[in-house]
């Protein structure tokens, strides 16, 4: 056992002293540093003539390169999106039929409700004249024939017209016109009615400002109708003003 132990380490002494020979023998030897002289020869030689040189243009600023910024980090694919090779037929769907509408040309007649009549006012009695008192007669002396004892009384002045209108309610026309039927409530098949009030002039004529719709059914489609058809009308002339009313129906035929 010593004896192993002593070889092993006489080995190993033995082969740290052969490294340490060879590193002494691949070593260079150290060189001292030589003196060197250099000589030099001066000729005088005058100089050429040199031409202006030209001033050397300014250097522009180099910009300085931007900073690339790092590239983004790729997005991630999105998963392969199954194509499906069912394909479906188109159905056509039948065009609708359209019926035609059929607007009737001729307009509606109307018919009109005749008003009930009204009794005429009675006129009031005039007032009878007064006797004249009589005279006294004249003395028995004299011849001249006495004067009646009456004498005739004047007639009575005539009332001036009164500007107040007489309500006489639902008047018969001499003239009329029949009212035109709106399209839009033909076109929809309504029907209705229009009761309007309105004021008869002297003449016979309706005053236009004084139409107004009382009742009306249904409202705002047939009272401009009626109200265009009133004002032409004609009534019998009278010596006052008066104030009158009227229905008008308005039904398809």
């Amino acid at each position: 056992m010593m004896r192993h132990l002593l070889s092993l380490l006489g080995g190993v002494v033995l082969a740290v002293g052969l490294f340490w020979l060879l590193a002494q023998l691949v070593a260079p030897p150290e060189r001292e540093p030589e003196e060197l002289t250099m000589s030099m020869a001066m000729t005088m030689i005058e100089a050429p003539e040199v031409a202006p040189e030209q001033e050397a243009p300014t250097p522009q600023p180099v910009e300085a390169a931007p900073q690339q910024a790092p590239p983004p980090m790729p997005a991630p694919e999105p998963p392969p999106v199954a194509e499906s090779t069912i394909s479906l037929p188109e159905v056509e769907l039948p065009d609708e039929p359209v019926e035609p509408v059929e607007m009737d040309s001729e307009l509606p007649e109307l018919t009109e409700v005749e008003p009930e009549p009204q009794p005429e006012p009675v006129p009031e009695p005039e007032p009878a004249p007064r006797e004249a008192p009589a005279e006294p007669a004249p003395a028995a002396t004299t011849a001249e024939p006495s004067e009646p004892a009456e004498r005739e009384a004047a007639p009575a002045a005539e009332p001036a017209p009164s500007n107040e209108p007489v309500s006489v309610g639902q008047a018969t026309p001499t003239s009329r016109v029949n009212p035109s039927y709106p399209p839009r409530a033909q076109r929809r098949g309504m029907e209705g009615f229009v009761e309007v009030a309105f004021t008869i002039r002297r003449d016979g004529s309706v005053e236009a400002s004084s139409i107004r719709v009382t009742n009306a059914q249904p409202r705002r489609v047939f009272d401009d109708a009626a109200r265009d058809a009133i004002s032409q009308w004609q009534f019998e002339p009278s010596d006052r003003l008066r104030n009158a009313t009227q229905r008008i129906e308005f039904q398809l035929r």
